[in-house]
């Protein structure tokens, strides 16, 4: 219902409305008077006319539910003795709002201000909000963009499963179709980011583009707060000893299911579960029917688990090759990455990151391998304690990176930078030295160099 609008009333005379007007022609006279109460926030006085023209003339101007919701959350807030009242009208209106200006509101939007009016006043059930959400979130995922309302979905989902009304798997699906529309808003924002910062750096962004980097910095970090919060509220419904019993129960039916097999497998692989034999069992499955990027990866997980990195990292690189899209390879390449740093192997890990940058660089993680990789091996670049504890500067400047064109990393990044940049040379090294403003070159696996920062 929130829309970026700018309403300017002057006169809004009948012969705007006439086909109204002739049904009831107070209507113009009392939209007007509610209109220019409601924009100096006189809500008390826009009440009556308000409703007069909510009541008899609903279609009149679609000025009447985006005023109609300040003056309602107003009265619901001012005069708890008929809040009930209040809120029963303000759902009414957001229900009616999309059908009367299908070309101003989206049934969706309305959807998830219901829900969330009724959980913000504790007036709707568990079962309640959550089937409004369902159906909003069903009905149109494209539409739910709300972060507050992709948490509440998933919250009120795990607290009916935790009443004994939704079973496991169910939690487990809406996971899925949550986490991933996260990502797909993540990978949006990305995208947005991308395209304006080098502008940003030079310094030569439009007031404009600023405003809108802003904005979607800041849904960015709005969606890495809830991630962090449904992951918490799944907790431990995820780990091994639910996942087994549950896989195991559904295996027979589900086999044939490719989906099914993909998002069990995936989940026991990231939950650490990959050495259970149900695990082999869904992997087979998988690559049966469907040999795919995915089944080769989870084959990969299988010989990792077993010791065999080699002919693990056969199968994820088959795994990179078969994958067609863009977005999807990048993530495998930067889960090789994280592998191959896990295992002492640099060179290869820096290869496979930054492969994933060329292909989308819009991904932060591939700059915290890289920042990770880089503070590792301060004893391996350069000919001094100063020199080789000049490579922290450069894991913070990458680390930053990463918080920079993803916002969904941000504290995760600004922490990482933060450590790093507590191990560099300190002020008084750098006056010591001599070496303000100074360039280092790395000459050892890492290459480039870095700038020392002036006194």
């Amino acid at each position: 219902m929130k829309k970026n609008v700018s309403i300017l009333f002057c006169v809004l005379g009948a012969a705007l409305f006439s086909v109204v007007s002739a049904q009831n022609p107070e209507c113009p006279q009392n939209l007007s008077i509610f209109a220019e109460h409601a924009k100096v926030k006189n809500y008390d006085a826009a009440y009556e006319p308000w409703k007069m023209v909510y009541d008899n003339c609903p279609t009149l101007h679609w000025a009447t539910y985006h005023y109609g919701e300040r003056i309602l959350k107003h009265k619901i807030d001012s005069d708890p003795a008929n809040k009930a009242e209040y809120v029963k009208m303000l759902t009414e209106l957001y229900e009616t709002s999309f059908k009367n200006f299908p070309d101003r509101y989206n049934e969706t939007g309305s959807l998830i201000d219901k829900a969330l009016l009724l959980n913000d006043y504790k007036l709707g059930t568990d079962e309640e909000i959550y089937q409004v959400l369902d159906q909003a979130f069903k009905n149109n995922p494209e539409e739910f963009k709300n972060p507050k309302a992709l948490y509440l979905y998933f919250s009120k989902l795990v607290d009916l499963h935790d009443a004994g009304k939704k079973e496991l798997q169910e939690v487990f699906d809406t996971y899925d179709d949550v986490t991933g529309k996260i990502a797909e808003e993540n990978q949006e924002i990305g995208e947005t980011i991308v395209k304006y910062i080098e502008k940003e750096e030079a310094g030569t962004l439009t007031s404009k583009e600023e405003k809108t980097l802003a904005a979607v910095r800041q849904n960015g970090e709005n969606y890495e707060k809830i991630s962090g919060s449904i992951d918490a509220k799944l907790g431990k419904l995820a780990d091994c000893t639910n996942l087994i019993p549950l896989y195991q129960k559904n295996f027979e039916a589900r086999k044939g299911d490719a989906d099914w097999l993909k998002s069990a497998a995936g989940r026991m692989d990231s939950k650490g579960c990959a050495g259970d034999p149900l695990f082999v069992k869904l992997v087979e499955a998988l690559d049966e029917i469907e040999p795919s990027a995915s089944s080769k990866y989870y084959l990969g997980s299988l010989y990792d688990e077993q010791g065999n990195s080699t002919k693990a990292f056969d199968f994820y690189k088959q795994s990179v090759d078969l994958e067609t899209d863009p977005v999807k390879k990048a993530q495998k390449l930067t889960n090789l990455a994280n592998k191959a740093s896990q295992r002492g192997r640099k060179s290869s890990a820096r290869q496979y990151a930054n492969e994933a940058l060329q292909l989308n660089p819009a991904g932060g993680t591939p700059y915290l391998i890289l920042a990770n990789l880089y503070a590792n091996s301060a004893n391996e670049c350069g000919s001094t304690a100063f020199e080789k504890r000049a490579i922290y500067w450069k894991a913070a400047q990458t680390a930053r990176r990463a918080g920079q064109v993803d916002p969904s990393l941000k504290s995760r990044a600004a922490s990482a930078a933060a450590s790093y940049e507590g191990r560099a040379p300190s002020k008084s090294d750098v006056f010591s030295s001599g070496m303000a403003g100074k360039t280092i070159e790395f000459n050892c696996w890492v290459g480039g160099s870095i700038k020392v920062p002036s006194l």
